[in-house]
């Protein structure tokens, strides 16, 4: 039998989300909308999907933990890096007051605003562009979300996090990852907690990891 959007809320409870906002806005956002459509018969799996440029969509309940540690507040403003099909995008626009939203590709970046869009999603600029840099002309942000693997923090996102704001990264080669939760302090990161393990597709950028055309789908 096919798995329901109530199917994914129970699953995201018993994952441990408490987060009644945040449980919310996934009763609100139909994940179905943001795959690709071959698909969507598996859009209420708790899984990753596969999407172009042999990158693939967050698992949600990943990206409900990933969510829920940045603690965010309805006066938020939000820089994820990482855009995919827009999936998590919207759930974080539902939580905070603006994101923006970087993704390496055009064509994904694309998808998404056509998705959000259609859901009448309007506090969201997605750009394309490099996500290690961040986007200094908009900071500083209260939080950031990455949403692939370096074995730290980029500087320059460090440097566009607002003093007290939370970020959270997989910190790993890519593929074998802790996603780990940090907090703004002195003008530098300080570690909290470790989130969940994980799998993430590498970040590729100036300040992580160099581009790799083999990795690339053709």
């Amino acid at each position: 039998m096919r798995a329901s959007q109530s199917d994914l809320i129970d699953v995201i409870l018993q994952s441990g989300i408490t987060d009644a906002r945040l449980i919310e806005a996934f009763r609100a956002i139909p994940r179905a909308d943001f795959v690709p459509p071959d698909l969507v018969r598996l859009a209420y799996e708790d899984r990753p999907l596969p999407i172009s440029h042999n990158q693939v969509t967050t698992q949600p309940s990943l990206s409900a933990k990933m969510i829920e540690a940045l603690d965010l507040t309805p006066s938020s403003r939000v820089l994820e890096v990482g855009t995919g099909y827009g999936f998590q995008t919207a759930l974080l626009a539902k939580l905070a007051e603006h994101v923006i939203s970087i993704e390496r590709w055009p064509d994904l970046a694309a998808q998404a605003r056509i998705h959000l869009v259609r859901h009448q999603i309007t506090n969201v600029d997605i750009r394309t562009g490099d996500g290690s840099l961040g986007v200094p002309e908009a900071a500083p942000f209260d939080a950031i979300l990455v949403s692939a693997a370096f074995p730290e923090v980029p500087q320059p996102l460090t440097e566009q996090l607002a003093a007290g704001g939370r970020l959270v990264q997989p910190i790993g080669p890519g593929g074998n990852e802790m996603v780990t939760l940090y907090r703004k302090v002195d003008g530098g990161l300080r570690r909290v907690r470790d989130v969940v393990p994980a799998y993430f597709v590498r970040l590729v950028g100036r300040e992580a990891f160099p581009d790799d055309p083999d990795r690339r789908d053709r």
